[in-house]
């Protein structure tokens, strides 16, 4: 995949009380991802496979983000498609973008078709938080999505991502997930411990939303008429 706030993350506030004791208040921080974006994710592919008009403006903010999409298909949530950008883009175009990017351009995959829309499920990624680190390993498992730059055999500065719920979704460590993604950008040579040390590591969060197709109809159903979509609702053939 190729970024972020804490997923559903909170801000710390110390405040004292009548005492004079300080005690840490926890204080629920407005996350800018929403089911809103996925559903719009959803009517940008719908609409390009079906032949509709594109989707009509979305009324959630326009600011903008480093932004990925996501695409898992079946009861196994197998990857589909993933696809991103670390370059801030306003929201409403840059997920129209990389919603058909990720489901039809994604080297690994071919391109999406119509049977496969009623078993995904899409996610939205924006990054934030990103910081530069010294150390290859001063990142946590399952916090911090993770950027690496890096020389290859033949000197072609090359670089790879992993959104921050991979490695823990494979069980990965530290190393496990520097190496894969040394694989993944491409590195084919051993690799040492030395070599690992040369690595330029930006460590990121994310804020993280996703839906299934099942979600997306039963949302649009609901909202069909306020948000006056400009096509027809797809059908729902769930699978089995």
């Amino acid at each position: 995949c190729s970024l972020t706030a804490p997923e559903g993350g909170a801000l710390s506030v110390v405040r004292a009380d009548a005492v004079g004791f300080l005690r840490v208040v926890s204080v629920a921080r407005k996350m800018v991802v929403s089911a809103e974006m996925c559903c719009f994710c959803f009517d940008v592919l719908y609409c390009h496979l079906y032949g509709y008009q594109p989707p009509r403006t979305p009324r959630f903010t326009n600011d903008p983000y480093p932004l990925f999409v996501t695409w898992k298909i079946g009861r196994d949530k197998r990857l589909r498609g993933c696809i991103g950008t670390f370059s801030a883009m306003n929201l409403h175009s840059g997920l129209r973008e990389y919603t058909l990017t990720s489901a039809l351009k994604d080297s690994r995959f071919p391109p999406m078709t119509r049977d496969e829309l009623p078993r995904l499920f899409c996610s939205v990624s924006l990054l934030t938080n990103f910081e530069d680190v010294g150390d290859y390993l001063d990142w946590e498992v399952g916090v911090h999505g993770i950027r690496i730059e890096f020389f290859n055999e033949k000197g072609s500065k090359r670089t790879a991502t992993y959104l921050p719920e991979v490695a823990k979704e494979q069980g990965w460590d530290h190393i496990q997930t520097i190496d894969s993604l040394l694989r993944k950008g491409g590195y084919k040579a051993p690799i040492t411990n030395d070599f690992r040390k040369t690595i330029k590591l930006t460590r990121y969060r994310s804020e993280k939303m996703t839906m299934s197709y099942a979600e997306y109809i039963a949302h649009r159903q609901h909202h069909h008429y306020q948000n006056g979509i400009g096509h027809p609702l797809p059908p729902y053939n769930h699978y089995s």
